[in-house]
């Protein structure tokens, strides 16, 4: 009921739902982050002060990460200038060599952020996948043949927050923006998406996220296998 005593109408199915990859389908990142971090003896704080310059909402265009994102440096190229602004605890060089490789060591998929995706298609909604891409390997026979479309940031030369990577998914789904429903665990993206007129949902884990959807799609469960949320 609202405020004045009205019924509030419930909210308008979803045609198509839009994931992120690393940390939506995945395990929290930050789990992996701190797996190499301690492996390699990485002063926390150099790691966390260069995220802030290039990743913040105030960093300029054209930041490192930016450019990886959007394919215009490769993975050699970014691990060098990050080892370049990191230090260690103990005072050695950090080995620029492999550096995201050994960052994203510890990404593992997230079976019920799968399952559910899996019920989803079941159910006749269109999934797709819309991810900023560090030069992870994707698991691309398991994605390619689950979601459609598969957008990659570094494959389209477009990156999230910005419109225009939001807008060619949605002309690839072939669905109107407000019948779309965004999922990621960057809220910038998350705005991105809303700032485009996309409905969007800020993933914490996979049961919240799993209710959010069950309030939109006819006959999806809002528990797993008869688990409360």
């Amino acid at each position: 009921m609202t405020a004045s005593g009205q019924e509030q109408a419930p909210a308008a199915a979803v045609e198509a739902a839009v994931f992120d990859y690393g940390g939506v389908l995945t395990r929290p990142v930050k789990e992996s982050i701190a797996a190499w971090i301690e492996a390699d003896g990485i002063d926390p704080h150099s790691f966390s002060r260069t995220l802030r310059a290039w990743m913040s909402r105030g960093a300029p265009a054209g930041t490192p990460v930016h450019r990886l994102e959007t394919g215009e440096l490769t993975v050699e190229e970014f691990d060098a200038l990050l080892a370049a602004e990191l230090t260690t605890i103990d005072g050695r060089p950090v080995d620029r060599v492999g550096v995201l490789s050994r960052l994203f060591a510890g990404m593992r998929p997230d079976p019920e952020m799968f399952e559910l995706v899996e019920e989803l298609s079941e159910l006749g909604v269109r999934v797709a996948l819309l991810s900023n891409s560090w030069g992870n390997t994707y698991p691309r026979e398991r994605i390619d043949g689950l979601f459609d479309p598969v957008v990659i940031s570094g494959e389209v030369g477009l990156r999230k927050p910005e419109a225009p990577i939001y807008e060619l998914t949605l002309t690839r789904l072939g669905v109107p923006a407000g019948s779309a429903l965004f999922l990621d665990d960057a809220e910038p993206n998350v705005l991105g998406a809303r700032a485009v007129g996309m409905r969007a949902h800020l993933h914490v884990d996979a049961p919240s996220t799993r209710a959010a959807l069950a309030a939109l799609v006819p006959g999806l469960r809002p528990t797993r296998n008869g688990a409360p949320v």
